[in-house]
């Protein structure tokens, strides 16, 4: 500097501006130690920061493998309900074949009708025996009781003619029955005959009681079967739905990896640093420029005028320079703060993952129950599945009867439409016998008469007493001890219904025999 004169007056404001000089140098130190010490705590944070984010992840991928394997346990319990499923979808479709075949042949027996002649005599029997046999295993099943006799056949106890069909007497004493009967009661009789409407049929001999009993009892089982499964419906759903929570409940991972937004960071606040050191360099510089010139003024030193607006100009611009130095140190606070945020943040999440875990275990006990419960529905669906193939069973066992007995019935009219014709046969032969004895009988007795009258006078009496005798009257009678056999009156359409029936219903079981 150029020594210069000056007055006395200007060493006061050479001290002011030394004082200023002072004071911001002074408080820039402290807005730099300051500064320091955030980025020295902005360090130790982003090491925590950096620690806590490598547990969250390390957790957050423990936990997702967690979820894999329960979302594996909630495909198995899907599977293993499906196999279930699939195996009771199959039975329902048995069932519906069955059941089809079973309505269906019993839809055929309510469609065919029966003679009345053939059960209007036997009030408390069947055409094929009583619905409320004792055979056990019949009355179960609402079949036509049966017995056996000593040849193997089987024959329903009221089948036969003696026991459910009119037995009158032999062809003598028939004669001349019924002539009491008034023509009105025969016509009402005709009249009832010829209305079929009235008739009963096939089903009437059925017992719709039982079947009804056996189809509840399927159906009951089908709905236990039902519950069963039911017990587990929701297993599945449920746990993906758990799954998917815990899932969307994890932290989600930054855009930007944490290392590298605490690398930014981190220089961000070197830069910022070393800004303030320079700016507290120059305040250093600018202080000990104004107290050496106060010491050299206090020398005795005068200063230009120049001098001393330059002076003057360099203190102006210190709150310029503590303006900036406040900036940086706000900007040092401010990295920290989202230091201190995205500490705070991870630590929240290592808390959350805590709590997921505990969640998880939770979920696993859970998890334990359900596999139990899904194991102990499989063995109940077998037992239940079990049963039901039995009733399925008895189900095909009673459409197997009822096309037999549908078919004994056929086979019934067209064995008494056989026998009538036997009958009817017979008794032709009988009445043309007795027709022909009788004309032999009276010719005989002519012839004899002849020979009496023409040579019997001259014989001695005490000669062949027999030559006198009528000839032998004859009369053909039924075997001793048995009757007339009487069979019910079939029209021919019936007995046509029934041969096409054994011959063309592919629901009859068709014997070898023929008609």
């Amino acid at each position: 500097m150029e020594s210069k004169g000056t007055g006395a007056t200007e060493q006061p404001h050479l001290v002011s501006l030394v004082l200023q000089s002072k004071k911001a140098l002074q408080h820039g130190e402290q807005l730099c130690s300051r500064a320091q010490s955030q980025y020295n705590a902005s360090a130790q944070e982003t090491i925590e920061v950096l620690a806590l984010d490598a547990k969250v992840r390390w957790v957050a991928e423990a936990i997702v493998e967690q979820l894999k394997l329960a979302a594996s346990v909630a495909k198995c319990i899907e599977e293993k309900r499906a196999a279930l499923t699939k195996q009771v979808k199959s039975w329902d479709t048995s069932r519906t074949k069955y059941t089809n075949s079973l309505e269906s042949v019993l839809e055929s027996l309510g469609g065919q009708v029966v003679p009345q002649d053939f059960h209007e005599t036997s009030a408390d029997s069947s055409l094929f025996g009583s619905q409320h046999s004792d055979d056990e295993e019949d009355a179960i099943m609402g079949l036509p009781s049966q017995r056996k006799y000593s040849n193997g056949g089987v024959v329903s106890p009221s089948s036969s003619p003696s026991s459910t069909l009119r037995r009158p007497g032999s062809i003598v004493q028939d004669k001349g029955k019924g002539k009491g009967k008034s023509n009105s009661a025969e016509e009402r009789k005709k009249r009832a005959k010829a209305d079929r409407s009235r008739w009963k049929t096939l089903r009437d001999f059925v017992d719709d009681r039982a079947i009804e009993d056996i189809l509840e009892t399927v159906e009951n089982d089908r709905n236990t079967l039902e519950d069963i499964l039911n017990k587990t419906a929701d297993y599945p759903s449920s746990l993906r739905n758990t799954i998917t929570s815990l899932r969307e409940s994890l932290p989600v991972p930054p855009q930007v990896p944490i290392l590298t937004q605490m690398q930014d960071i981190l220089i961000a606040e070197d830069a910022v640093i070393a800004s303030m050191a320079e700016k507290l360099e120059s305040l250093t510089g600018h202080y000990d420029g104004m107290a050496a010139a106060l010491k050299d003024s206090e020398a005795g030193e005068v200063f230009a005028d120049e001098d001393l607006e330059n002076m003057n100009r360099d203190t102006e611009e210190l709150p310029v320079i503590m303006s900036e130095l406040d900036e940086n140190g706000g900007e040092i606070e401010d990295y920290f703060q989202r230091l201190a945020a995205s500490h705070r943040t991870a630590q929240n999440d290592l808390d959350h993952l805590s709590r997921v875990l505990n969640d998880l275990d939770e979920l696993g006990d859970i998890m334990d129950e359900m596999l139990a419960t899904q194991d102990s529905v499989e063995f109940q669906c077998e037992e239940s599945l079990t049963s039901l193939q039995q009733h399925l069973e008895t189900l095909d066992h009673l459409h197997e009867r009822y096309v037999l007995y549908q078919t004994a019935f056929n086979k019934l009219v067209l064995e008494v439409a056989r026998r009538r014709q036997y009958k009817e046969a017979a008794e032709s032969i009988v009445n043309g016998m007795m027709s022909q004895l009788e004309i032999m009988a009276e010719e005989e007795s002519q012839v004899r008469k002849h020979f009496n009258a023409e040579y019997g006078g001259h014989l001695p009496e005490d000669i062949c007493l027999c030559i006198g005798n009528e000839p032998t009257r004859w009369e053909v009678l039924p075997w001793p001890g048995d009757t007339r056999e009487t069979l019910p009156e079939i029209a021919p359409d019936l007995i046509v219904e029934a041969r096409e029936r054994i011959g063309g219903n592919p629901d009859i079981a068709v014997g070898p025999e023929s008609l």
